[in-house]
């Protein structure tokens, strides 16, 4: 799948689209392919770290010190359909429309989620 991947702090040209694994919903999870996502200012703000000492130095410690670490997709926000949903799941059916948030995991700027 398609993403949008964030490799290094700094500006716009600091984010890449590549070629990255279409993830696996676990047995409590669902795979949304998505079909609409934002750029928030907060979503900005983590790319730049252009942020006052007492923000950016815990920032960097939970995101990394000198670059992203963990996810590097970025975005939060989403309105999709739902395509896989795993065995333990109850509540959602498949081509459901959803909309929601990635949280703190981010991820939302990708073909899925």
């Amino acid at each position: 799948m398609k993403a949008i991947v964030w490799t290094k702090y700094g500006p716009p040209d600091v984010l890449q689209l590549q070629e990255v694994e279409k993830p696996t919903p676990k047995d409590n999870q669902v795979l949304i392919k998505i079909y609409a996502t934002t750029v928030t200012a907060g979503d900005c703000e983590l790319r730049s770290l252009k942020l006052p000492i007492l923000l950016s130095f815990p920032l960097r410690i939970w995101i990394g010190f000198l670059k992203p670490k963990g996810t590097t997709i970025p975005g939060t926000e989403l309105a999709g359909e739902i395509e896989t949903i795993g065995r333990d799941v109850t509540e959602c059916k498949l081509g459901e429309q959803v909309f929601g948030s990635a949280g703190t995991g981010f991820g939302a700027n990708a073909e899925y989620i």
